[in-house]
């Protein structure tokens, strides 16, 4: 048996050396039951101790998942052990899932344990696949493990605890996880790692974290048709679906009309696709995610109860848009060579700051608001989209 036969490692060079592989899209289908519980979780919990219990359980989720697709961004698919150990993933994910809307109430030690165990799990399986494949990966995976050995603490010892200790020290787990990239996982004695040194395939993590935001955004249209079905047809209901899928549409098509593709192809073509991995994908992503969850939740309102909405409701109405465009705005800022980022998506956060005063005074209904930040999405959207296409190819 030859070297490569042995190895669990992606050949790289190949034509479809990047391409996603199906039992990775497999893996993906326990996190459309996470992504469900969270935008659930908080329609169920629409209060501001709600929205950060929210904010920190999808941070939870989106890290686990995000780091699982850089080690299947180096580790083959296709290889036995490597299936198996995705399975096993997937069985943890389930767990995890199914004990997020009892997160902070009784199920908090098992949402701690398996988040735990399966952010230190995935880096002991790394350093096992890693053995006899060159030193400065498994030392990066080794400083990743003591980075997570560290925040498991906090994790399990909040599981143990309960109201705002509890909050307190998931926050400080939380800290320690999104921190550790930003330093280049530095250790005592392990010093740092260098991006250049992280070997990513650009393609492959781009088409992951695009397939993640198809996920959320399948969230959306589950939500919009579900709720439709069980409210009465007039006008008022036709309406509230309208502007629901409306907004759904105009958020793939900023997303997925063409910013996927150019900036999948600049980081393939980046000296140093680790650092634009880093903070395109590992982080700014979080913030496209989090605004289509909290537009699902939006939807949900504003079919719901579209002639009044509480100043949570409001605040979701207003929040989900805001973070997408927010977050759409840093990806395509940070793979161009722009000063700004978009002006389109300045604009449309513009437009939405200027209707805020009339949203919290109440002066609009729920259905007029969502109107409105869905006529500022479309907007954003094609703006966009016509700019784009009036430049040269090569400038776009």
């Amino acid at each position: 048996m030859n070297a490569h036969s042995r190895s669990l490692l992606r050949k790289r060079g190949q034509h479809d050396s990047g391409k996603v592989s199906m039992v990775e899209l497999f893996f993906d289908l326990v996190f459309v039951f996470a992504v469900t519980q969270l935008s659930h979780g908080l329609l169920a919990h629409l209060t501001p101790t709600g929205a950060l219990h929210t904010l920190m359980l999808l941070m939870a989720v989106w890290w686990l998942w995000i780091f699982t697709s850089w080690v299947t961004n180096w580790l083959d698919p296709e290889k036995v052990p490597v299936r198996v150990m995705l399975f096993a993933l997937m069985s943890g994910g389930l767990l995890m899932s199914s004990s997020i809307p009892e997160a902070f109430g009784e199920k908090g030690l098992l949402f701690a344990c398996t988040f735990a165990a399966m952010q230190v799990g995935r880096n002991l399986f790394m350093l096992w696949a890693l053995r006899g494949e060159g030193a400065a990966q498994s030392r990066n995976f080794l400083r990743i493990l003591v980075w997570f050995l560290a925040s498991g603490v906090f994790w399990v010892w909040g599981g143990f605890e309960q109201g705002g200790l509890r909050t307190g020290l998931w926050l400080l787990a939380i800290a320690i996880e999104y921190v550790s990239p930003s330093v280049a996982f530095w250790v005592p004695g392990l010093r740092h790692s260098l991006t250049a040194e992280w070997d990513v395939d650009g393609g492959h993590l781009a088409e992951r974290c695009g397939l993640f935001v198809i996920i959320a955004l399948g969230e959306s249209i589950l939500v919009t048709g579900a709720t439709f079905t069980g409210l009465p047809g007039n006008g008022v209901t036709a309406a509230a679906f309208l502007v629901s899928f409306l907004g759904s549409v105009a958020m793939w098509w900023m997303y997925f009309d063409t910013a996927a593709e150019r900036a999948s192809h600049r980081i393939a073509q980046s000296d140093d696709p680790g650092r634009i991995a880093r903070l395109a994908y590992t982080y700014v992503h979080l913030l496209i995610v989090a605004g289509v969850i909290v537009c699902a939740v939006a939807d949900e309102i504003v079919l719901v109860h579209p002639a009044h909405a509480e100043t949570m409701g409001v605040a979701v109405i207003l929040a989900g848009p805001a973070l997408y465009l927010l977050g759409n705005a840093l990806f395509k800022w940070t793979l161009n060579d722009r000063k700004l980022p978009p002006l389109s998506h300045l604009a449309g956060l513009s437009l939405l700051a200027m209707v805020m005063p009339f949203a919290f005074a109440h002066q609009l209904s729920a259905l007029a608001l969502g109107a409105a930040t869905t006529g500022v999405m479309v907007l954003v959207a094609g703006w966009e989209s016509i700019a784009l296409r009036r430049l040269p190819r090569t400038q776009r």
